[in-house]
């Protein structure tokens, strides 16, 4: 009599004949099977077959499944016999994977980055904290389930070979990678995080915090990098807010002082509005549209001619230096934030990117000036910033050449450059981008991601080739090295496997975007929930986003 068996682990434990019953029954139903007394009869004979001919009264239990495969094959059975071999492999594959999971785990558990290289994968992220471990825990056994279960075998076999690096293969059913966010149409009217509501911002610092709060949170929907493809003119506004309210505030200040007036903030405020009412316009820093012309008369209700241009200059002048400084003060907590604030449950930073460069005017030339001063000095003990990578657009007639609206701002950005080795440069004149660009449309302006990614043309509508609210799905790439040394020298041969490996992706790719395609709007509640994504405003929360994803791409 068979009593007992030994585990894979090496335990001994009672032997269970109902064991090997269910799991025949199992393989039987898969074919359609239903006869549990056939599987109990089978299993007797299992047992049967161990012990009078094999004569072993303590198998292990790889030694029953083989007897199990043996006794369905010789009782006529062999349809079963094939579904119970696949499923003896499925689960030996399981155990397998568990048993590699396991050991990672181990070691995530117990060793440091310095001695793991699964901590140290992602440069963005501190493996040796507490939520820097937590995240790779859920990041192997993502994978895992994904090779297990999700993947094509095909797909699987040749990432795990090393032939094709399937990138971010943890948020493989979960999201997208990245996005070009349009913070001029997100900061119109406001927007919500999903905690709260944030009112339109009315200063420059308050623009500088919402695009790291927008940078932050659409990483947090996303696994890859978040890009402001329009920087200088998204800011712009902010600066035009910071320097009206800047004017008044100074000319009611002297009002104060010159006039005596007790009022003098709503006095000041009040004239504001009559000028607009009646002529349209407002303080500007460029001082170009008139507004002292009309403001002038006003004042001197109040106070003589001569006081009250002396008013005015002094508004000017003060409301200048405090924009300055209050601009440049707003790009330096900018670029602190963006290396400091978390995403993803605290344990990584933004991987983010602004872009700049070509908005002429006063506000916008202020903003780019600004932010590269805050770049050039540094972090707090003048160490590079990682965050933002900046990327300066260049384009003749703009700032490419002497006596150019934008020249010294390019020459300053070559000088930053060489310090701290951001900006990049984006060379708008390159044919391949000047394809795209219409004068007098930044969205048709060429902006990179954090990974260098740039998404522009629009193969499923050519009427929204723009950098604004689109981005790039999912990316692979080629281990091209180990092309070329299978090659041996052969280039025909080379050409012939690359082209077996980009058509791999090519599957692989386009299977990963029909599960993304599946995704509904409340599975992305900042991308697609606030309308960042291009169209993903004129979803409901329960609509699926396949069709709107087709504005961004798939990349080798």
């Amino acid at each position: 009599m068979i009593n007992t068996i030994v585990k894979r682990d090496g335990r001994c434990v009672l032997f269970d004949i109902d064991k090997i019953a269910n799991a025949i029954f199992k393989a039987a139903q898969a074919l359609g099977g239903s006869d549990y007394e056939m599987a109990q009869n089978l299993a007797q004979q299992v047992a049967d077959y161990l012990e009078n001919t094999c004569h072993n009264e303590t198998p292990s239990v790889e030694e029953i499944q083989d007897a199990v495969e043996h006794v369905l094959v010789e009782s006529g059975h062999a349809r079963t016999a094939k579904e119970f071999i696949l499923y003896r492999a499925q689960r030996t594959k399981v155990r397998d994977m568990n048993t590699r999971l396991m050991k990672t785990y181990e070691d995530l558990t117990y060793k440091s980055a310095n001695e793991n290289d699964i901590k140290r994968e992602n440069a963005n992220i501190d493996g040796d904290t507490a939520m820097g471990t937590m995240l790779k825990y859920g990041s192997e056994g993502a994978k895992q389930f994904y090779h297990m279960f999700v993947l094509n075998p095909v797909h699987s076999k040749a990432h795990l070979a090393g032939d094709i690096h399937i990138h971010d293969l943890d948020f493989l059913t979960l999201t997208t990678t990245c996005c070009q966010i349009d913070i001029e149409k997100l900061f119109q009217h406001g927007f919500c995080t999903g905690h709260g509501f944030l009112r339109e911002p009315n200063d420059i610092a308050s623009y500088a915090a919402l695009a790291c709060i927008a940078i932050q949170s659409n990483q947090n929907d996303q696994h890859g990098g978040q890009s402001i493809p329009n920087f200088d003119y998204g800011m712009a506004a902010g600066v035009a807010k910071t320097y009206r309210k800047s004017y008044l505030r100074n000319i009611a200040k002297a009002l104060s002082l010159f006039a005596d007036l007790e009022n003098a903030d709503e006095r000041a405020k009040e004239i504001a509005a009559q000028v607009k009412e009646a002529q349209g316009v407002e303080p500007v820093l460029a001082d170009d549209n008139g507004y002292r012309g009309f403001e002038l008369p006003l004042l001197c209700a109040l106070v003589d001619e001569q006081t009250a241009q002396k008013i005015q200059w002094f508004a000017l002048r003060e409301a200048f230096k405090e924009t300055d400084r209050a601009t440049y003060q707003a790009m330096e907590a900018l670029v602190h934030n963006l290396n400091t604030m978390h995403s993803r449950a605290g344990a990584q930073i933004p991987f983010s990117s602004i872009n700049y460069g070509t908005d002429t005017s006063p506000e916008g030339r202020m903003v780019t000036e600004k932010v590269l001063l805050a770049t050039e000095a540094g972090l707090g003990n003048g160490e590079t910033a990682i965050f933002p990578i900046h990327i300066f657009k260049v384009k003749e007639g703009i700032n490419f050449n002497p006596g150019e609206p934008n020249y010294d701002l390019f020459k300053l950005a070559c000088r930053v450059s060489a310090k701290r080795l951001f900006p990049n440069f984006s060379f708008l004149d390159a044919p391949y981008n000047l394809q795209y660009y219409r004068p007098g449309r930044p969205e048709t302006e060429i902006a990179y991601m954090g990974c260098r990614t740039r998404v522009i043309g629009n193969y499923y509508d050519k009427t929204r080739e723009i950098v604004n609210g689109r981005g790039n799905l999912s990316f692979t790439s080629v281990n091209l090295p180990r092309i070329a040394i299978r090659s041996k020298g052969d280039i025909d041969f080379f050409f012939e496997e690359l082209d077996r490996k980009i058509d791999i992706v090519i599957e692989q790719l386009m299977e990963r975007y029909k599960i993304q395609a599946k995704k509904k709007v409340r599975n992305y509640p900042f991308l697609m929930g606030q309308g960042i994504w291009l169209d993903s405003d004129k979803l409901g929360p329960d609509d699926e986003v396949g069709e709107v994803l087709k504005h961004g791409t798939l990349s080798m």
